[in-house]
């Protein structure tokens, strides 16, 4: 057998813009359009604005879903300058799951105002929102967070695991944290999620202060994504989290979503399945001039 000469390989980078800074972005369609008049609509003899806003998402939903995708592929030579990561993007569905009413983004970003700059160039955004007459369009009506995601292995279950992946977004009233009911029972919190089996991800939502460390950064709220058999059951879960039973939380809501796949970097052939697909992340790769044979990213281009 011929001897194999030695070859010098680059590791997987790990992500600069993964420094512990997690960022939660709620993007909802009525709260932040003004293109429609949701008022008087009838009245006009016009179409509900809330399908019209549904046509609107579900025509940028693939322009959504590249920015995204682009915006988490970079290297030495490609899109140096991203400075955010989009951890994930949810749909996030009406109670009915008839229509899109807007998407939860998850950010990774070393500052805010990175974090706020990627936000200002998603197609969606753009669209509810609007742009100046430079092109560029102010985010700061957009709710974000910092999203203090707890890390532990037993909060990171498989979503769709006995079940459907469902959003809780709860809110704490404006005393819950300086009564200290929060901290009060953060434990029995902790113990009630684990004890479920059925958490994906959770962790309280905290003020998007510049930085983490600044005090000011006080918890606003939770974000935990979980997996549930219906609506009523999954109402049921949230109700029972002793965070609720206690009274901590102003407002809850629970969203079925649809998962978008934003990550960009699902491209490699398939070799169980060799007939399928994979190529048009490449493809598209390549069209935005990302340079498919590189041999910074193997495990993507080979």
């Amino acid at each position: 057998m011929a001897d194999v000469l030695p070859t010098d390989e680059i590791p997987v980078p790990t992500s600069r813009n993964n420094v512990g800074n997690r960022f939660l972005a709620l993007v909802f369609d009525r709260s932040l359009c003004t293109k429609y008049d949701l008022e008087n609509w009838e009245e006009n003899g016009e179409e509900n604005p809330l399908w019209e806003m549904h046509k609107d998402r579900v025509a940028l939903t693939e322009d959504h879903v590249m920015w995204a995708r682009k915006q988490n592929l970079y290297n030495e030579t490609f899109n140096t300058d991203s400075m955010a990561d989009i951890r994930f993007s949810h749909q996030l569905l009406s109670s009915d799951l008839q229509r899109a009413i807007g998407h939860a983004m998850c950010i990774d970003s070393p500052t805010i105002e990175d974090c706020r700059e990627a936000l200002s160039r998603d197609p969606i955004i753009r669209s509810l929102v609007g742009v100046d007459d430079n092109g560029q369009c102010d985010v700061s009506s957009v709710p974000l967070y910092r999203w203090r995601q707890i890390r532990d292995h037993t909060l990171r279950m498989d979503d769709g695991r006995n079940g459907l992946p469902t959003m809780l977004l709860a809110f704490d009233r404006p005393e819950a944290m300086s009564d200290g009911l929060r901290e009060e029972v953060q434990n029995d919190h902790l113990e009630y999620l684990i004890r479920s089996e059925r958490v994906v991800a959770a962790g309280p939502l905290h003020v998007a202060t510049k930085k983490k460390s600044d005090p000011k950064s006080t918890a606003v709220g939770t974000l935990m994504i979980f997996n549930a058999q219906d609506r009523d059951d999954a109402i049921n879960f949230v109700e029972n989290d002793p965070m609720a039973v206690a009274g901590v939380y102003e407002t809850m809501t629970v969203h079925r979503y649809n998962q978008l796949d934003v990550t960009g970097k699902f491209v490699s052939e398939n070799l169980y399945y060799p007939k399928q697909n994979t190529y048009q992340m490449k493809e598209a790769m390549e069209y935005w001039g990302y340079p498919v044979a590189d041999d910074q990213t193997k495990w993507l281009n080979w």
